[in-house]
């Protein structure tokens, strides 16, 4: 069996070459990376969520989305206040310059994916989100390691 008649190893390529290219696309337009992207999606969904759940749910260190806070932060993307609920707590929360980028970053992904979504008829459309959707809700249960129900804690 060579790697492209495995599932398995296909959605892991596929994912990883995505990933890298909405990095460089993101970077190209923007000035922020995909991990960014993401650190703002999930602050959006769910504000004041802990740097932790946004690590474990992205896959990464608490190190890493601290240096990517910290540089959003910096290009005026994120603020962080004290929350009036108990003051060692601090909430971190795009600013409306995070959101606006957020949303032209949907859109930069969106537009440069296109392409690849173009190849495929309605049917296939629909049949394929409903295979990611299903993958999702397998994937993302409490009980499995980086699982998005993290960023709801």
């Amino acid at each position: 069996m060579t790697p492209t008649n495995n599932i398995g190893y296909l959605l892991q390529h596929v994912s990883s070459t995505l990933s890298r290219q909405s990095d460089q696309a993101l970077q190209d337009r923007l000035g922020i990376g995909f991990s960014q992207f993401k650190i703002l999606m999930a602050l959006q969904w769910n504000p004041g969520v802990q740097q932790k759940h946004i690590a474990d749910a992205l896959g990464q260190t608490e190190a890493s989305i601290s240096r990517q806070i910290k540089i959003m932060h910096e290009k005026g993307l994120l603020v962080t206040k004290v929350s009036s609920n108990n003051r060692r707590e601090h909430i971190t929360a795009p600013t409306k310059k995070g959101i606006l980028i957020t949303e032209e970053a949907m859109q930069v992904l969106n537009n440069y994916h296109q392409p690849m979504f173009d190849k495929l008829n309605d049917t296939q459309k629909q049949q394929l989100l409903e295979i990611l959707t299903n993958m999702h809700e397998h994937t993302c249960q409490p009980s499995k390691p980086g699982a998005c129900h993290a960023l709801n804690n």
